[in-house]
């Protein structure tokens, strides 16, 4: 303990910033806790926010049920495939572990739900502790940590919404993880410079000079090993240290400083990370380039110091270090280019790492931070725009005074700017930054109103006489006093549009809407069941082959955005889902050929090619790829664009009308040809394989506009009225009904069919007869009701089909048997 800890006035005087960290916390949780009725619905439902929370849930539940082991094979997602875990673990299994704790090792699904739906709102809130600290040992000033925190806590964008309750997602644990980290290397740096930490005192196995910083390097090596582990793209934060330390080295060289401490910093960080790291038997797919990277930092910082060691020896000019560490990069890029194509991938990698192209722009997190219409003030409010202004002043007394913490938080600000600019993810990262610097420069322009002089001059008062009064007699009338006010309003001006702004994300929490939460629970109680035991830890298939599902399971195909949801609360197994599995189409180029999912599903431009892509889905013969479809009003209107999107061909969705005063783009017979707008848009009246079994309440917001789109500019005739938000359509062989008319002779069938919301349309086909007067038709709806442990419908004809050609009316009654089986009726 330093002499000044063990002082009772700065003890004394600590009081008020653990205070004010405290009331900070407690500010933060309960702004991010407002939106709770959102999430504990009146019905007795609990609605997680966005699409990763559910599957963050699938892994707690499946922890609990297996306890302590992690669900590292999902049979219940990406059918006919299923998925190998593609969090890191750390995040669920620290979860579980707390839940299990508190239910006594018998937790039950209330408290799972609760705590995993405050648990965010609790990590956002720690996150102003690792940030105080940060703030505070950077610049030796803890009002600074204090006034940073402040900020953070009323902190909007992206920092807070990943952070409100319900969105349990890994996200804020990355900021926490990630500032925990910069803490404990900010102090590594402070210890590490001032110790005299070199290779002869390691030689010479005088380790007492490393025990002051050794705890600092172990915590550092720790926080960012578990880093990795609760987020598989934390490598990235290994690569700032990384350029960090290249930096420091750089600047240390030119001043004649010792780079010693900064290799044998780096390189024990980098070990510990490795160390964590190689206990998780998977990472998210990403562990050999952990291991790649980290091990390449280990033996490359030694390298850096030997470097500048070699060229002091030699008395070559400073400038030679630089050049010399560009050429030996270039030279690792070549020699790993002829040796290497994994290696050369990883570093060349590193320059694009967050990059998008294609459908994947489309993702909202991955989205570049100005492409999709984000300003700072949105995200930050004024602070975006100190944090520059701070910047500018870090930039000149960081290399004027070569300070190592200054340094960090520089190169650590500037690359995390640099991969928010990328994906807009980033921005509850640059939370974190933007609230230090934010404070810096706050708290600078009030000491250059005299605040820091009038601290200077309590204390020395308070110290020599011991009382308060004697200070204020003196200095009450001094122009020092006037800068309390002026940090006052400084406070206030950072503070308050802030808080302004990240009131509107307390009005709700996102995830599903009743819609969806009406229409999965259906459908998890009148389909039939996989045959899976949801709850099973399941064993992964040998490479190469395909997990072993039972005859009963089938897969549902929907937006790959709401594949979590399909999962955790339909309990039925998706094709696609928001890891981006089971998309389909194409990647890179339109010249690639497109691969069936998804995309390319929706996007088919007849029921047949729909078909020929569902069947395509599973890799067997004669096998479909799911049994059932789900649209929603925003796969038809809003989001048709990216879906069309991944499939790189999105020419034709869309043509210029004239409406009077101008032109405007409207859709065009290219989408209204595609299976998605045939599902939702005509409703699937006249397709053979694919039947409504059950649509939502509530409407999507364009759909009547597109259907009188259809009607006034391409001739069409159907109703123009609202219909289900979610619509589920079920995949069958459907009944072929045929029969004799005249030669050459139009014969039409129809039915009416009622829905479960009570509405009514008209299912209808037509065809010619051929040259000897037969007919076919294929139909996918049962007249006759739903039978036992099939589909119970509640989407189905009012009666018997109706068949007309010439002068003739017939009326067709087809069982549920016939439909599944695909049998002829014979007229």
């Amino acid at each position: 303990m330093s002499e000044e800890s063990k002082d009772p006035i700065h003890l004394l005087g600590s009081l008020p910033y653990f205070t004010g960290v405290l009331i900070s916390f407690l500010v933060a949780f309960y702004m991010r806790t407002l939106p709770k009725a959102g999430v504990f619905l009146s019905n007795g439902f609990v609605r997680f926010g966005g699409n990763d929370p559910w599957y963050h849930l699938r892994n707690v539940e499946s922890i609990l049920h297996n306890f302590p082991h992690m669900l590292w094979f999902d049979a219940y997602t990406h059918y006919p495939y299923g998925s190998d875990q593609v969090f890191a673990p750390l995040y669920d299994m620290f979860l579980a572990a707390v839940i299990w704790v508190l239910g006594a090792g018998n937790p039950g699904q209330e408290l799972i739900y609760k705590v995993c739906a405050y648990w965010p709102s609790f990590l956002g809130a720690l996150v102003l502790v690792p940030t105080y600290f940060v703030a505070k040992w950077t610049f030796d000033d803890r009002r600074i940590g204090l006034l940073a925190v402040i900020i953070l806590a009323v902190q909007p964008g992206q920092f807070f919404s990943r952070a409100v309750i319900g969105f349990n997602d890994h996200h804020i644990a990355e900021t926490l993880l990630s500032t925990v980290t910069a803490m404990f290397f900010v102090l590594a740096l402070k210890k590490a410079g001032s110790s005299g930490t070199s290779f002869e005192i390691i030689k010479n196995k005088d380790f007492k000079v490393l025990k002051p910083v050794l705890p600092y390097l172990l915590l550092t090596g720790i926080s960012l090993g578990a880093y990795a582990l609760a987020w598989k793209g934390a490598l990235f934060f290994a690569f700032i240290l990384g350029v960090y330390l290249t930096v420091q080295h750089v600047l240390d060289h030119l001043k004649e400083e010792s780079t010693e401490y900064l290799a044998i910093s780096g390189t024990i960080i980098f070990a510990i990370a490795f160390l964590v790291v190689m206990t998780t038997p998977y990472l998210g797919g990403t562990k050999g380039m952990y291991v790649k990277g980290l091990l390449a930092g280990i033996f490359a910082f030694p390298v850096l110091s030997g470097i500048s060691y070699y060229t002091n020896k030699k008395k070559f000019p400073k400038y030679y270090y630089p050049i010399s560490l560009l050429i030996l990069f270039g030279g690792v890029i070549c020699l790993a280019k002829l040796l290497s194509a994994s290696g050369y991938s990883l570093i060349m990698g590193v320059f694009s790492y967050f990059m998008r192209t294609g459908g994947a722009l489309t993702i909202a997190e991955a989205a570049p931070f100005f492409g999709r219409g984000y300003t700072l003030y949105d995200y930050f409010a004024y602070e975006g725009y100190v944090a520059f202004l701070a910047l500018a002043f870090l930039v000149y007394e960081a290399f004027k005074k070569n300070c190592q913490e200054k340094n960090f938080l520089l190169i650590w600000t500037l690359m995390i700017f640099w991969a928010m600019l990328q994906q807009n993810r980033f921005a509850y990262y640059y939370s974190v930054n933007v609230s230090i610097l934010s404070a810096y420069f706050g708290m600078m322009l009030a000491d250059r109103a005299g605040f820091k002089a009038l601290g200077i001059d309590f204390r020395a008062k308070v110290k020599s006489t011991g009382e308060v009064q004697d200070f204020i007699r003196e200095k009450i009338n001094t122009k020092q006093i006037l800068s309390i006010p002026v940090l006052l309003i400084i406070i206030l001006a950072l503070v308050y549009p802030s808080y302004g702004i990240a009131m509107q994300y307390t009005q709700g929490t996102g995830g599903p809407g009743g819609p969806w939460i009406e229409s999965l629970l259906w459908m998890r109680y009148n389909t039939p069941d996989p045959g899976l035991d949801f709850y099973e830890n399941y064993e992964a298939p040998v490479d190469g082959e395909l997990y072993p599902y039972p005859d009963t399971a089938y897969g549902v195909m929907s937006w790959w955005d709401y594949g979590h949801w399909i999962e955790v609360i339909g309990r039925r197994i998706p094709n696609a889902n928001p890891f981006q599995q089971g998309i389909g189409g194409r990647r890179n180029s339109i010249d690639e050929d497109n691969q069936p999912g998804a995309s390319t599903f929706f996007t088919a431009q007849s029921e047949e090619e729909a078909t020929a892509v569902l069947e395509a889905v599973h890799p067997d013969p004669g096998e479909a790829g799911a049994r059932y479809v789900i649209s929603n009003g925003r796969m038809a209107t809003e989001i048709f664009g990216s879906m069309a999107a991944w499939t790189l061909d999105t020419e034709g969705y869309w043509q210029q009308v004239w409406i009077g005063n101008g032109y405007q783009y409207v859709p065009s017979m290219r989408y209204y040809n595609s299976m998605e707008s045939r599902l939702h848009i005509m409703d699937g009246s006249g397709l053979k394989k694919y039947r409504m079994v059950h649509e939502s309440p509530g409407a999507a917001l364009d759909e009547e506009a597109f259907k009188q789109i259809y009607n006034v500019v391409h001739g069409g005739k159907i109703p123009v009225v609202e219909t289900g938000y979610v619509k589920i359509f079920e995949y069958v062989k459907g009944a072929k009904i045929t029969g004799t008319a005249s030669p050459n002779e139009k014969v039409t069938i129809n039915t009416p069919i009622l829905t479960n919301q009570g509405r009514t349309f008209e299912y209808s086909q037509s065809t010619i007869a051929d040259a000897s007067g037969n007919y076919e038709f294929t139909v996918p709806y049962s007249t006759e009701g739903p039978i036992p442990d099939e589909t119970q419908f509640d989407t189905a004809p009012t009666g018997p089909y109706t068949l007309r050609y010439g002068n003739t009316t017939k009326e067709v009654r087809v069982s549920e048997e016939t439909v599944l089986k695909g049998e002829e009726i014979i007229i």
